[in-house]
């Protein structure tokens, strides 16, 4: 299936079921108020929806109103909570080389991950608003799942059984200042403002033979202004798959209903293909010239993500932003 919620005064939206195409979508607030009590309540609820989504599919729903990403709001407009892991250690291993800084051997067998705000995330059109732009504003293409209830120690062989969907994110990052908060000693607050989510949610079964080993084997496409920065495959080099990512979030705690983790920033080793971040490029940069040439995100840029099934259909819609002074 494939879920969206559309904007309203509510805070967790208007759910809708989106057909496979992309093409209509349907309400179903009759059916579940919103996504979160929807994902609270996923084995009862499951299978009427599938049965409208079939229905929606073949055309047989009245009602249904043409798919229009300007409508949504992220699917979940707010969660419980988001933990964003750092799966790609290739890509964290660049950041800290162009540092000058070791990696530790532990990154390899030791997931990273952070608690994220979740009150509040941006849906698939709104713009991304900077105070100062000398806060370096970057985009980072991510995928993310959605659990149901998952018990205090999950193995990770168990895991994998209670991802019930799967998002498209642009986990924003003001770089220049993470490097202070870090240095601290406690975490992300300023440098992470609120991530943006693609249209659609899409439970695993729409990805098909693409979703294996609890990863997602597709390339993400990222269009900066236009032009191609990135089309890094998603599979590839993914460090730590989803199901071991949920089993580091369970270890100490049992996660909830609704719970949004990330993959962190997409990026493969050989880089033929792109780049899933600024930061990634200026990184190299750094190492080859000595500084880095490419700016941030500077005010009217415009950021495309989109993701492809290997028969060319957009799976979650694109996920179009621009940059805007606040």
């Amino acid at each position: 299936m494939k879920l969206g919620s559309l904007s309203n005064d509510l805070r967790d939206g208007c759910p809708v079921l989106v057909d496979q195409n992309l093409n209509f979508m349907v309400r179903v607030d009759n059916l579940v108020k919103n996504w979160q009590l929807a994902i609270e309540n996923w084995s009862i609820v499951a299978p009427a929806l599938r049965e409208i989504y079939e229905k929606l599919n073949r055309g047989l729903i009245e009602g249904a109103i043409p798919f229009d990403t300007s409508l949504l709001s992220a699917p979940f407009p707010r969660a419980y909570q988001w933990l964003d892991g750092s799966a790609y250690v290739t890509h964290v291993e660049l950041l800290r080389k162009a540092r000058g800084v070791e990696l530790p051997e532990n990154f390899w067998t030791d997931p990273l991950m952070y608690q994220g705000g979740s009150d509040h995330f941006l849906g698939p059109r709104d713009p991304i608003r900077i105070k100062d732009i000398a806060w370096g504003a970057d985009f980072e293409g991510e995928l993310a799942v959605v659990v149901d209830d998952v018990p205090l120690g999950v193995s990770e062989n168990q895991a994998e059984q209670h991802i019930q969907m799967i998002l498209l994110v642009n986990d924003i990052s003001l770089r220049n200042l993470i490097p202070e908060e870090l240095a601290k000693g406690f975490g992300f607050v300023h440098g992470k403002p609120p991530s943006a989510f693609g249209p659609v949610a899409v439970t695993t079964d729409m990805i098909g033979e693409s979703w294996r080993d609890g990863k997602v084997n597709l390339p993400l496409s990222i269009e900066l202004n236009g032009k191609k920065v990135g089309n890094v495959n998603a599979g590839v080099d993914m460090t730590f798959s989803f199901p071991e990512l949920i089993a580091h979030a369970a270890k100490t705690r049992s996660l909830r209903a609704g719970t949004i983790i990330g993959s962190g920033t997409i990026s493969n080793s050989d880089q033929q293909h792109g780049y899933s971040c600024l930061a990634e490029i200026r990184m190299l940069e750094t190492i080859s010239k000595g500084k880095p040439e490419t700016p941030f995100l500077q005010f009217g840029d415009k950021i495309k993500m989109e993701m492809l099934s290997s028969e060319g259909q957009s799976i979650f819609g694109a996920l179009e932003q621009t940059v805007e002074k606040c």
